[in-house]
């Protein structure tokens, strides 16, 4: 790479001027375009509309999106949340490691390739002329500025989290234009939108939260106008900013998240995520053939269903509607006449009992116990003490107060350090020890039944493991009574498609059509 005036390493893509503000009886209020008669001019409904990577994947399926946005902005005010192109984040991820190890020809390679898949797209969506050449030089500009930041990076071999967050945020910003570009070329008025300038987070780079106060009036400021003026906004999934105006990301496959965000400090009427699959599902048709599409589940219901290892909705979705009663629908771009899931705020009427079985593989489990442990004061509070003092996220535990073990499963990405932090908690307490009482086990999974009033289904466990005993799929731990929506438990890694498919079978949760099917084939 030639080098780059170091000011553009400095300054790029990581701060945006924040929007103007007012203060009126101590609340943070934004400047608006818009009276109060303008909003309520237009009667239709708001509906905040995200689309995922793969419904952006190329130009066609971009053609795809156009259509299903300019039918739903004939009977709604739209506002689109878009992601990065399909498997875009996961090069700019390895772009910001190999500037921080100083590879400048790897970052290059990379960057050159992202270019020549977006303006192929860019090229294939826009005919030559004024509007190709704006988005072009919106493009080059977005490109421009991240290779100067990757110069900056390679040259300090250092990447700091706020530089690592405009790296990993350039997929969006590059998605917004030419999508809304698209729709203007198709005729459907559309602008372009920086989340950067309507979802206002804390400083956390790298998994921020969004501040919903100052969120809900740089919406009303930002987009409402444009909402008002029968104009698509197309703004950045993933993407927020502090108060001061740096970038920041809401973690990885937050895009959902930034959606029911807007949604919710819009107050909009819905949130459609549109996705590569027909809805949510019963379980992973990767493990189980028989899962079929639930018709409808409530918001404690779906968010259970993404926490425990779900991939249709990022954990973090269903968050921002906490005081928000507007249904959340996961319909799938390429067969949108499909019905998709609905999740509301009670889910179906009358629905108690499992209605959908997950997993998480990539975990591990660590055990706290021993003789000697049975013997120290507090284990369970220093343990959790331990864990929260690294952000350690607690996927599940167990304990036994009689001898004071204690069980913790956590992502395997974190089980290093929370050995680390726990072994440096008691470590006084047992360096006369010879036994290990801080053991780890990389070989767990967890499987975790979702449903309502789990815990008023009489037998329910039972069921469940005498199912799981008669295929000798053995349990290792267990978690009941702290959610009524959940009932996880933990197998070995090699036993999880059995306990799956067991589960599912015993709970009679697959298409009875593929049901017979299937056994027709046997």
């Amino acid at each position: 790479m030639t080098p780059r005036p170091q000011s553009r390493a400095r300054q790029v893509a990581v701060r945006r001027e924040p929007v103007p503000t007012v203060r009126t009886d101590g609340h943070l209020l934004q400047a608006r375009g818009v009276s109060p008669a303008d909003t309520k001019s237009d009667r239709k409904p708001v509906q905040v509309m995200k689309f995922g990577g793969t419904s952006v994947a190329d130009s066609a399926c971009i053609r795809q999106v156009v259509e299903i946005v300019r039918k739903a902005a004939k009977q709604n005010r739209v506002v689109v949340v878009v992601s990065a192109m399909a498997g875009v984040t996961n090069k700019l991820v390895e772009a910001a490691a190999r500037s921080e190890a100083g590879d400048g020809d790897s970052v290059r390679t990379i960057l050159k390739t992202l270019r020549a898949q977006h303006f192929a797209a860019a090229d294939a969506l826009i005919p030559s002329g004024p509007r190709r050449q704006l988005l072009a030089a919106k493009l080059t500009k977005l490109f421009d500025d991240c290779e100067g930041l990757c110069e900056g990076t390679v040259l300090l071999r250092q990447l700091t989290p706020r530089a690592r967050d405009a790296v990993w945020s350039l997929g969006e910003r590059l998605s917004s234009p030419m999508l809304a570009a698209a729709l203007e070329e198709a005729g459907t008025s559309a602008e372009a939108v920086e989340a950067m300038d309507v979802v206002v987070t804390n400083a956390r780079h790298g998994a921020a939260d969004p501040l919903m106060d100052l969120t809900r009036a740089r919406c009303e400021a930002r987009l409402r106008p444009l909402l008002s003026g029968k104009i698509v906004p197309v703004t950045t999934g993933f993407i927020g900013a502090t108060e001061e105006g740096v970038l920041t990301i809401l973690g990885r496959g937050g895009s959902d998240y930034s959606a029911t965000i807007i949604g919710a400090a819009l107050g909009a009427d819905e949130v459609v995520i549109w996705t590569d699959v027909d809805g949510v599902l019963t379980a992973d048709p990767g493990h189980v053939r028989e899962a079929r599409t639930i018709p409808e589940m409530s918001y404690r219901e779906a968010s259970e269903h993404a926490h425990f290892g779900a991939k249709v909705l990022h954990p973090k979705t269903l968050r921002a509607l906490a005081q928000c009663t507007f249904p959340v629908s996961v319909r799938n771009t390429f067969a949108p006449s499909r019905p998709g899931t609905r999740i509301t705020p009670e889910g179906a009427v009358k629905s108690s009992g499992v209605k959908a079985i997950t997993a998480i593989t990539d975990v591990a489990m660590i055990k706290v116990g021993g003789p000697r442990i049975a013997k120290v004061h507090d284990v369970l509070g220093r343990t959790f003490a331990a864990t929260a003092a690294i952000r350690a996220d607690i996927l599940l535990t167990s304990h036994s107060s009689a001898q004071n073990d204690i069980c913790l499963i956590v992502p395997a990405a974190q089980a290093g350090p929370t050995v680390e932090s726990l072994r440096s908690e008691f470590g006084p307490d047992l360096r006369m020890e010879v036994a290990e009482h801080i053991r780890i086990d990389e070989n767990a999974a967890i499987v975790t039944l979702v449903g309502q009033n789990l815990g008023a289904t009489s037998g329910l466990v039972g069921r469940t493991f005498a199912a799981l005993g008669k295929k000798k799929v053995n349990i290792l731990a267990t978690a009941q009574g702290s959610s009524d929506c959940n009932i996880s438990f933990v197998v070995e890694k090699k036993e999880v498609k059995a306990a799956l498919n067991t589960a599912h079978r015993e709970f009679k949760l697959g298409n009875p059509q593929i049901s017979r099917r299937a056994t027709k084939r046997k």
